[in-house]
């Protein structure tokens, strides 16, 4: 039996008129580093957020090892958010906070660990990124663009969790410090023994950090598979969105519903 950690079933989402989730099924298996791709608007960050909880869906189900999530009361959601890290697009790091505060944040707020301790730990996960300890000290504004990617993925690491999200974790970045964030989420995400799960438009990204693959269309997931079959993966949307091609059914149907 597969020991799954995550499990979204036939989960619905709309805002008003717009039906944003049409019946979303995805299973992640523990330990494992799922990636979502898919076009702009086609629900990627939605799922997320149902999954974090973040945006209650309409219907469907959503499962934690095993647990029914979608009915959690407040107390239940904070003990289930203690299980999830978070790298968010554009790093969303404070700027008032030096560095070493933004990565131990959650361990100060949520886990009410002590200010020198969870020093401590934030300089344990800046090296971990490949960050000196005088970087601690810092804030965010004195710091590159790549060198605040690796503050956020320190912070998402800081807490040990068992599953992380990654949304967008290259965008912005150049294509070789793209690819050393990229090497450091594997070798985080594998060092912890953690569950992934990754939305991102960059291809280089999935080629690296991906165990399986999962695209969205139109609400849907419309084809789910392990990394070493996307490029034969039999669906014309698969094809045309890995190989960014202007012709093909994606954009076909755009242009007929425009």
């Amino acid at each position: 039996m597969t020991d799954y950690k995550i499990q979204m079933k036939n989960v619905h989402k709309s805002f008003g008129s717009k039906h944003i989730l049409r019946g979303i099924d995805l299973n992640v298996e523990k330990g494992t580093s799922m990636v979502i791709i898919g076009g702009s608007g086609t629900g990627k960050s939605v799922s997320l957020k149902c999954i974090l909880g973040l945006i209650q869906p309409d219907s469907g189900s959503i499962k934690i090892d095993g647990e029914e999530t979608t009915e959690y009361n407040e107390q239940e959601r904070d003990a289930l958010m203690r299980k999830f890290g978070m790298l968010f697009q554009g790093g969303a790091l404070f700027d008032s906070l030096p560095v070493w505060q933004n990565v131990a944040f959650g361990l100060i707020h949520a886990e009410n660990m002590s200010h020198k301790d969870a020093h401590d730990v934030a300089v344990e996960k800046l090296k971990a990124v490949g960050l000196g300890s005088k970087v601690a000290d810092l804030f965010p504004a004195e710091l590159s663009g790549g060198m605040q990617k690796r503050v956020s993925l320190a912070r998402a690491i800081a807490t040990n969790p068992e599953i992380i999200f990654f949304d967008e974790p290259t965008t912005g970045l150049d294509p070789i410090m793209a690819d050393v964030i990229n090497d450091l989420i594997v070798q985080c995400v594998r060092d912890l023994g953690a569950t992934a799960l990754t939305i991102t438009h960059d291809m280089a990204s999935v080629r690296k950090i991906a165990d399986h693959v999962s695209m969205i269309y139109d609400g849907q997931i419309i084809w789910s598979d392990t990394i070493k079959h996307l490029d034969r993966s039999g669906s014309a949307f698969v094809d045309q969105f890995i190989h960014g091609r202007a012709d093909g059914p994606i954009t076909k149907h755009v242009s007929m519903t425009d």
